[in-house]
């Protein structure tokens, strides 16, 4: 199958339905991304069919989850992933993209304005130092691929409202990670944690969302600076 007949039939095993400018949209992205990959490391699959299957429908499970209307903060975002798929899949829902290197944010903000998108953008931060003016702003957050869950939590459920939502994307497997920080799940504020298992369409691949829900608001005390969070984590 090309990456287009992949596409697509994968989009329609995860969406009720699929818009044809999206599909058009995530070939174009998948050529920027691979053309810039030549002189910036920005992923390690470069296959056109891998980048559909590995990336696009990994992170269009998602999509079902973003709420119309909602404010999403994808942090980590790296090469723009989960947020600039969803931003595509999701028009309705507006997407603020969050990473630490500034050469990726101007990629991504280089291929939203070639794209046209109107309801993402990215944005140059760390997740500590964004949440000093962003806290409890956002209705979901999402992230993929980032850090420890212990981590996570700590860089992004203070920037999630109270009865917010939080999505991890991590490999199957992940209980023993998430069973690690129901510590840390619990002093910031979302307590109860739920596991959603999915197969990513045309690659067999079993991953898992870790799916929070925020429902007291985050001790004023966190999230510390990165070194300690890292160092040691709740």
């Amino acid at each position: 199958m090309t990456d287009r007949e992949l596409l697509i039939s994968g989009l329609q095993a995860l969406l009720p339905s699929v818009c044809p400018q999206a599909v058009e949209d995530l070939l174009r992205f998948s050529a920027m991304l691979r053309e810039t990959n030549k002189v910036m490391n920005l992923t390690a699959v470069t296959d056109p069919n891998e980048i559909v299957t590995r990336h696009f429908l990994d992170c269009a499970a998602l999509a079902p989850y973003m709420q119309p209307g909602a404010r999403v903060v994808d942090v980590g975002t790296g090469a723009g992933f989960p947020g600039l798929p969803l931003a595509v899949l999701c028009p309705q829902t507006e997407f603020i993209l969050l990473d630490a290197l500034r050469k990726r944010v101007d990629f991504i903000n280089e291929g939203i304005a070639s794209l046209g998108l109107v309801n993402c953008t990215a944005v140059h931060a760390r997740a500590e130092e964004f949440a000093a003016d962003n806290r409890e702003s956002f209705d979901i957050a999402v992230s993929r691929a980032v850090a420890d869950l212990r981590v996570l939590v700590e860089l992004t459920l203070p920037l999630i409202r109270v009865g917010g939502s939080f999505y991890a994307m991590k490999a199957a497997g992940c209980e023993a990670e998430v069973q690690a920080a129901r510590h840390a799940c619990e002093t910031l504020g979302a307590p109860e944690t739920q596991l959603i298992s999915y197969t990513v369409p045309h690659s067999g691949v079993d991953r898992m969302l870790v799916f929070l829900k925020k429902s007291l608001p985050t001790p004023a005390q966190y999230p510390r600076r990165f070194k300690k969070i890292q160092s040691t984590p709740l």
